[in-house]
């Protein structure tokens, strides 16, 4: 089920509301329990096959997960610290990696396999589960967790509510049990509160925005244009290659940043706060602040789970770099399983070890820093050149691309018109537009910050409480025609459902 659909939005999210209101007062924890219902239920009508509405084999497996991981980290608190703990830890994390590289990874390394070799090494199509990404990574947290005695003896219903529930369950963000188990025992007998619901519908009609009105325009130009360097026919020019590159680069931004505020928004009319997970990223002055400001929650747990336990920063610069390195290669292998996904970490890891050698370098000698424009424009480059990456087919076509945008492929006049890929009216307004948005509006959480819309905003000094702006939202009611309003040009845009971007990782 999308975010962005009649089905979600009118008969969905209402009927969960609601039944999750009525059900506030009982003693038991029908009302956390009804929330997991209604998620397996959310899970299970999402199907690769649309003669089949219900998909009842992938919520047998969440659950199957769940119940598996809730009691080994149950009995890995009990033997906190220990070796056989450690030795049990083991083995859950290998269980649980084992089965997302099953289902995520077998057939790219059959390929690498037949390549390699020359043995047949196709194997039958496998389908990959929804969120199994999101879902495993989050488990494997909590069992590191449970040995290190950082767990308490949660309910079985609580946990499987952190595993599922629907507004973090497709694409994120990435919540840490430390802030989900509080919420809902505190919220197990609260009902909607107005606040919340007002917080909550507003946070839905901005990422409704973004994506359908946004995002998804930005889609006719760049879609397009990387269809064209995958395909054998003529190869894209200067102008449209960089005109595919920037408008993915930006319908990018608008896609994740529109699904983060429609989590936060679905979570908080239950009164459930998700932490931080999208901010400004293209107003980052370097790649290490890009990874500060986006997947703010993958940058988390890849850093505590994964870099740390490396040795981080701790054993000198030269483990430093190489940490650093793995940990982004391996963050790129989690997006997907192909060479280009590969070399996109491979390229921000390398970024980042420029990055910090370059801070250690100008700290020695003195240097006076960038200047922020440049810094930011310097920053945008090198993430845009990663997204051609993150975005092509397969490793020809970024090449392709590349290639084009740098004049390897020919170059065509101004003005942009004269692009045959698409009508250059209509990928330069929206790519100017995209870019005033992103470098110069405040964002949804300086909007909302007044009504803390998610947790962890005291990380960025622009979100910590200050003076009231005439631009800050408020629970009155010219922000409520203001809200009608997004949903009314939302309303004429909304002809065509489209997934999110992040929903394939």
């Amino acid at each position: 089920m999308l975010f962005n659909s009649y089905t979600y939005l009118l008969l969905f999210l209402p009927l969960v509301a609601l039944g999750f209101h009525l059900l506030r007062g009982s003693k038991l924890r029908l009302s956390l329990g009804w929330l997991v219902v209604t998620s397996l239920i959310f899970y299970g009508v999402w199907n690769p096959n649309p003669e089949e509405p219900w998909s009842p084999k992938y919520v047998l497996m969440i659950l199957a997960s769940c119940t598996f991981n809730y009691f080994l980290g149950r009995k890995l608190s009990a033997l906190k610290h220990s070796q056989p703990g450690k030795v049990m830890l083991g083995l859950g994390i290998a269980l649980n990696l084992g089965a997302l590289a099953y289902f995520k990874y077998a057939g790219f390394l059959a390929d690498i396999s037949t390549h390699l070799t020359g043995w047949p090494g196709q194997i039958a199509e496998i389908t990959l589960p929804l969120a199994i990404s999101f879902f495993t990574f989050l488990q494997i947290a909590y069992l590191v967790d449970a040995w290190k005695g950082l767990t308490e003896e949660y309910h079985f219903t609580d946990y499987l509510l952190f595993v599922t529930f629907f507004p973090h369950l497709i694409a994120g963000p990435l919540i840490h049990h430390r802030e989900m188990m509080p919420q809902f025992a505190r919220n197990k007998h609260r009902g909607l509160r107005s606040n919340d619901m007002s917080v909550g519908v507003t946070l839905l009609a901005l990422g409704l925005f973004k994506k359908v009105v946004v995002a998804d325009y930005l889609a006719r130009t760049a879609t397009p244009i990387f269809d064209m360097a995958a395909a054998d026919g003529r190869d894209p020019t200067m102008l449209e290659a960089w005109a595919g590159a920037i408008s993915y680069t930006l319908q990018l931004y608008f896609d994740f940043s529109g699904y983060s505020d429609m989590a936060l928004g679905s979570a908080r009319i239950f009164g459930i706060r998700f932490p931080l997970n999208f901010h400004s990223p293209y107003k980052a002055t370097s790649v290490v602040d890009f990874w500060r400001r986006w997947h703010i929650t993958l940058s988390r747990f890849l850093r505590d789970y994964l870099y740390i336990p490396l040795g981080g920063n701790r054993k000198g610069p030269g483990r430093r770099y190489i940490n650093l390195f793995i940990t982004m290669l391996l963050g790129g292998l989690w997006h997907g399983a192909g060479w280009t996904f590969i070399v996109w970490g491979a390229l921000h890891g390398g970024l980042l070890c420029l990055n910090h050698a370059w801070f250690a370098f100008r700290k020695k000698m003195s240097l006076p820093k960038i200047p922020t424009p440049v810094a930011i424009g310097m920053t945008f480059f090198a993430v845009l050149i990663g997204w051609v990456f993150f975005r092509a087919h397969d490793f020809h076509a970024a090449k392709t691309m590349l290639a084009s945008m740098f004049g390897f492929n020919g170059w065509t006049g101004w003005p942009p018109d004269s692009m045959m890929a698409v009508k250059g009216d209509r990928a330069l307004k929206p790519i100017i537009a995209g870019l005033v948005l992103c470098w110069f509006f405040p964002n949804t959480q300086q909007f909302m910050k007044r009504y803390l819309p998610a947790l962890g905003l005291r990380e960025f000094p622009e979100l910590r409480p200050g003076p009231r702006r005439w631009w800050h939202w408020r629970p009155t009611l010219p922000w409520a025609f203001f809200t009608l309003a997004i949903l009314y040009g939302v309303g004429r845009e909304f002809d065509k459902v489209s997934e999110f971007i992040y929903f394939q990782f």
